[in-house]
């Protein structure tokens, strides 16, 4: 029985390792999710047993106050949550570590002061970038205003670094990636625009790549971009794509080597690509706004050969989307939440849910779940027709993307921090 037993969990053990050799990603559900759109950077959880309803009087095990402001999304590992604030006037930048179990604040950590930091759009904080952490570690980054590593549990500075700079016009939004021993970041402004990768144990700069696109024809302000590298695998070997102003690249994350580009008319691009079978998907926000799908694996500038469809209506902004079972669901900036299929980019269905969308949406435990402004979500099954489940209300809007770990939700409003889990409570 006990080698029956072994063989059984060896045979799980080898189907998981092909799943992840095959798709290229798993999808964890347990104590971990550590950057920005979760463990495997698509906005998906397998956790089960997640709460579709809740209010300020319900589900909420826990609502803990963050002072400042700061649109960071959470991120979590072991008994830890950490996020970023700042104040309003952005001359002070903190790093905020809230306990999973209790929601007491373990570490408030004065990170940078900066004494006239650039101007930044209303929408807009001083913290919006979403750390990234691993064992023992955390990493924050405030753009412009500095990059920092952080013992988690002493709450110690290991290093920072000042002295990577653009200017983004209106504040800082891009996220930065581990990849192996490296820190990896976008640096999109109205001046410089290039990507640069840290080793993560020391701060120093291992490489810097600058985009490859003549931005000297554009005026300033479309020069600049908001997004955050995404990994992926192509015929065995990881490429990092990743979207800029005016067009999108695939880079070798070890070199920095530039693999392919296409180019496009866009800019302020904010979210995150999703990736399905053997296309990329990438929205290209102001002065564009359409959703492209773009076949992977080319060489060079492959605008005129590679992209294989593109839809222009109700294409969000703001908030990153979702890919399941080969539908892909977005929400505009106002509402409209429209699911196309992966492959054709076929209009499925279309459908106005109310209010105002920045935050990125995620799937988890069979529903999908979109976040507005004014504190609303709305809850729905995947498929080919709109199926609402729930609708809910907190006090305060959502500016940051939401996590998910075990049976919990993780939200952060604009004032506040839930764990928001099933109560036993009738």
């Amino acid at each position: 029985m006990v080698g029956d037993l072994l063989g059984d969990c060896l045979m799980r053990f080898k189907l998981a390792i092909l799943f992840i050799v095959v798709t290229g990603s798993f999808v964890w559900g347990g104590d971990k999710w550590p950057e920005f759109r979760g463990p495997t950077s698509d906005g998906h959880s397998d956790a089960k047993g997640l709460p579709v309803q809740w209010s300020e009087s319900k589900n909420i095990t826990w609502k803990t106050a963050i002072h400042g402001q700061g649109w960071s999304s959470p991120v979590v590992w072991g008994k830890q949550i950490w996020m970023t604030t700042a104040t309003k006037d952005g001359q002070k930048m903190y790093a905020v570590c809230v306990n999973l179990d209790t929601g007491k604040i373990e570490h408030d950590i004065k990170i940078f002061e900066t004494e006239n930091p650039q101007e930044k759009h209303s929408l807009n904080s001083y913290a919006s970038p979403t750390p990234v952490m691993e064992q023992g570690r955390v990493y924050v980054h405030f753009g412009t205003f500095g990059t920092a590593a952080i013992d988690t549990a002493s709450g110690e500075k290991l290093w920072e670094r000042r002295d990577i700079n653009c200017d983004h016009k209106v504040g800082p939004g891009s996220s930065p990636v581990l990849y192996g021993d490296l820190l990896i970041f976008h640096m999109d402004g109205t001046d410089v625009q290039f990507v640069v990768a840290l080793n993560k144990e020391t701060g120093k700069t291992v490489w810097k790549k600058d985009r490859s696109i003549d931005y000297s024809k554009y005026d300033p302000d479309v020069r600049k971009a908001f997004c955050t590298p995404f990994m992926w695998d192509v015929k065995g070997k990881t490429e990092m794509i990743s979207l800029c102003a005016q067009g999108m690249m695939g880079y070798d994350p070890l070199s920095g080597q530039e693999l392919w580009k296409i180019r496009f008319k866009g800019f302020s691009n904010t979210a995150r690509p999703l990736v399905y079978e053997d296309m990329v998907f990438v929205c290209t926000c102001f002065g564009g706004k359409k959703l492209l799908a773009v076949r992977l694996g080319g060489k060079g500038d492959v605008t005129d050969s590679h992209i294989v469809w593109q839809y222009d209506k109700n294409v969000p902004i703001r908030a990153s989307s979702v890919l399941v079972d080969g539908l892909l669901y977005m929400v505009s900036d106002n509402s409209a939440v429209t699911c196309l299929d992966a492959k054709t980019g076929h209009k499925i269905w279309r459908k106005r849910i109310g209010g105002n969308y920045a935050a990125s949406t995620i799937y988890a435990d069979g529903h999908i779940y979109f976040f507005n402004m004014k504190g609303k979500t709305t809850v729905i099954q995947p498929g080919r027709e709109y199926k609402k489940v729930a609708l809910n209300r907190l006090d305060d809007g959502f500016m940051a993307s939401p996590a998910v770990v075990g049976n919990l939700l993780i939200l952060r409003t604009e004032k506040n921090l839930y764990r928001i889990e099933k109560s036993d409570k009738r």
